[in-house]
């Protein structure tokens, strides 16, 4: 089949395994808390969307984006880059301090929301069960530099490794700081807009969900919120029972939900390609599908 190719990460990647696993879910979520820490890039989403009405298209649209460029063929993430890279040098906001007006695809902000979401993605998924060894987890963050290209990013530019991104966030924090904009993002997280029937379901369920991203986010962020989170360690038992309990839905169940990126994967390449913890790569430069 003429369209049968594995995509920019391919079946051998760490990507292609670790972004099926339920628990990205709460990754995503750790990662709107995280990425609002950063003033001007909170001011870029504030002021071009509206938070209180549109959060939860902003969430599906990123995981719709990610589930794309992961699982699609190598032309239909390229596409997906193109569209977001489209979007991204429309957009402008305003420093309310200064009045300088300054582009959402600074190649500052751009990285910020990578590594906020790479770190997210990673630190979750290892501390709630997910077996990566650290060989992995360097592969993985050096896998997402294709992502940051697609957005726009230079990839030698991009952290490569966990350690090179644990150096990104010791030299970016005296820049981030809780502001309004980011107290906004909180409000939305804790008690988004449902409909009435489904208030229920969002005090059972999104509250637990929600609490467990945010004490997944590192103790200086809580601090930044001037809200703190459970210790370390009790965080992590939190990520491992949601992790158990987010895989305990079968994957055939899960799969179903839209926009069913990874049936179509599965569909195109052939059920041995069907991502799964038990088929990451052992070797650290192993993976990558693209060109």
């Amino acid at each position: 089949m003429s369209d049968a190719d594995p995509g920019l990460f391919g079946p051998d990647s760490v990507t292609w395994q670790m972004h099926a696993d339920p628990v990205m879910w709460v990754a995503g979520i750790r990662a709107l808390y995280l990425q609002a820490l950063h003033p001007r890039a909170v001011r870029g989403v504030v002021q071009n969307s509206d938070v209180r009405h549109d959060s939860w298209g902003r969430l599906l649209r990123t995981a719709s984006f990610v589930g794309e460029i992961t699982y699609g063929t190598a032309p239909a993430a390229e596409r997906a880059g193109a569209r977001i890279r489209g979007i991204h040098r429309r957009l402008s906001a305003t420093d309310p301090d200064t009045g300088e007006r300054y582009g959402v695809d600074d190649p500052e902000l751009l990285l910020w929301v990578h590594c906020a979401e790479i770190d997210s993605y990673l630190g979750v998924a290892r501390r709630s069960g997910y077996p990566l060894t650290a060989a992995q987890a360097d592969a993985y963050v050096a896998e997402q530099r294709e992502s940051a290209r697609l957005v726009g990013l230079d990839p030698a530019g991009v952290p490569g490794s966990t350690a090179d991104l644990a150096g990104y966030f010791d030299a970016v924090r005296p820049r981030l700081a809780a502001t309004p904009e980011s107290g906004d993002i909180v409000r939305f997280l804790a008690a988004p807009p449902v409909p009435w029937p489904l208030l229920p379901l969002r005090l059972a369920v999104w509250r637990a969900v929600s609490g467990t991203a945010y004490a997944a986010l590192p103790p200086w962020a809580q601090e930044l919120y001037g809200r703190p989170g459970p210790a370390p360690a009790a965080a992590d038992r939190r990520l491992r029972t949601a992790g158990r309990l987010l895989r305990a839905v079968p994957a055939r169940v899960r799969w179903q939900l839209p926009p069913g990126h990874i049936l179509r994967a599965v569909a195109r390449l052939g059920p041995g390609t069907r991502p799964s913890s038990r088929r990451l790569p052992l070797a650290a430069g192993a993976g990558g599908g693209g060109p």
